[in-house]
């Protein structure tokens, strides 16, 4: 009876490798499936070949499809696929940034701004993300809040020409025109011939 259990479980267990390494061939041969249709530009394939085996808890799964339904224009779909994949993986940075594509195609800012801040939660250090919601910010003349953004940046990378510049114009429009002289200045430290930075001069004189 003892031995009969054990070639039970013996059975047993080589049945569930089995399965599982059933599972995992073809999973491998869905991703390699899609990205052959990808490289022949077929996205529709490429797509198709992961859905049929989709996966709704598989992050890998979910950032492909964003990706190639960015790909393939599909924004509604990348947006949906991309947010799944940061569900699933909170502290993942690559979907954040993956999921700013889809955003932007949109025009969708409010978002655009709500994921530069999540990517700020998990690094916030990220001159990225601080220079960008700055610039957003800059655009929208909302001067005030993109100085917070803009000061992280610069004070991680002083000598860094967007940052540089873009805290020179940003605080020429707040009135703060020494700190904007200052920043121009350092602007032709490094390009002597800048234009814009020679236009904010002729400004402040």
């Amino acid at each position: 009876m003892k031995n009969l259990k054990k070639m039970i479980c013996i059975v047993c267990t080589m049945f569930a490798f089995s399965s599982f390494s059933q599972e995992v061939n073809k999973i491998n041969l869905a991703f390699s499936s899609s990205y052959d249709f990808e490289a022949k530009g077929n996205y529709d394939q490429s797509i198709k070949s992961l859905e049929d085996i989709y996966d709704k808890s598989s992050y890998l799964m979910n950032l492909r499809l964003g990706w190639l339904n960015y790909a393939k224009k599909n924004y509604d779909n990348s947006i949906k696929y991309y947010q799944i994949a940061t569900t699933l993986m909170p502290g993942s940075e690559e979907a954040l940034w993956a999921l700013l594509n889809p955003l932007v195609a949109k025009e969708k800012w409010a978002e655009v701004d709500k994921t530069y801040l999540a990517i700020i939660a998990i690094d916030p250090k990220n001159s990225i993300a601080h220079y960008q919601l700055g610039l957003n910010y800059y655009y929208r003349k909302n001067y005030t809040t993109a100085k917070k953004y803009f000061d992280v940046s610069l004070g991680l990378y002083p000598y860094d020409y967007s940052s540089v510049l873009m805290s020179g114009w940003n605080n020429y429009f707040l009135g703060n025109k020494e700190e904007a002289k200052m920043l121009f200045n350092r602007i032709l430290l490094m390009y002597p011939t800048d234009a814009s930075a020679k236009e904010g001069l002729g400004l402040i004189k």
